[in-house]
């Protein structure tokens, strides 16, 4: 069985800085998502990925 790394050595100044580094990393990753998802809803885009699949579907057929 491997040892196990202790976490009491390491310096106060370090405690919590993987919780800090997930909070931020989520809040960015769902600001994304918000943006990514107003961008593809609007009327523009969606007229865009319609044109898109239309030309797709016609060089097939």
């Amino acid at each position: 069985m491997l040892p196990v790394p202790s976490t009491t050595n390491l310096p106060a100044r370090d405690a919590g800085m993987t919780t800090a580094e997930y909070a931020v990393g989520t809040v960015a990753a769902v600001g994304l998502a918000g943006i990514l998802y107003k961008l593809v809803t609007s009327p523009e885009m969606r007229q865009l990925l319609w044109t898109i699949i239309q030309n797709a579907v016609q060089a097939f057929v």
